[in-house]
């Protein structure tokens, strides 16, 4: 089975919009050493290479969440 093309949390999309949007995803941000507040600003992608975090884990481990939360 292959994954869906269209992810509901895109690496474009900024933290701080992520947490807008899916209120859950602070615990995953804060499980990852993701500065989601002052840091927030900047593209999933840009704050995952800015904190040493693999992008791609950080992702999926959002969109776990989200799929999770029902949202």
């Amino acid at each position: 089975m292959q994954e869906s093309t269209n992810p509901v949390i895109p690496a474009t999309l900024t933290v701080n919009e992520a947490i807008r949007r899916f209120p859950a995803t602070v615990a995953v941000f804060n499980d990852f050493g993701i500065d989601a507040c002052c840091g927030g600003a900047v593209s999933i992608a840009e704050a995952a290479e800015r904190d040493g975090v693999d992008a791609a884990t950080l992702l999926e481990a959002l969109e776990r969440v989200v799929a999770e939360e029902g949202a």
